[in-house]
């Protein structure tokens, strides 16, 4: 599960910043109003945004829930390799008491 996750996730940032890169700024959409002629593509002149702009939240949104799921593995394993089993570590049954005087 947690390979699943993690190969989830970077597929999902490479996802992320591919998408971002195809961007526009916010003072492309000036031009465009004014004929720079994005209005004859696939998607209309403020399709392309909306559409880019919506992919890029969800995959944010999985982007963040991977992230969470990898941060509580990790804090998992951390715990797993902190504890200690003391279920096999014995106590005699009549333990000697510790004195300072040895010759006792």
């Amino acid at each position: 599960m947690f390979t699943f996750i993690l190969a989830l996730h970077i597929i999902v940032a490479i996802a992320m910043i591919g998408l971002i890169l195809i961007q526009h700024g916010k003072g492309a959409d000036a031009g465009a109003s004014f004929g720079a002629g994005s209005s004859g593509t696939v998607f209309g002149a403020a399709g392309t945004a909306n559409f880019l702009t919506r992919a890029t939240a969800v995959l944010t949104v999985i982007f963040f829930i991977t992230s969470m799921a990898l941060a509580v593995h990790a804090r998992e394993q951390a715990q797993d390799q902190i504890s200690l089993d003391t279920s096999s570590l014995s106590v005699p049954a009549n333990p000697r008491p510790l004195t300072d005087n040895p010759q006792q």
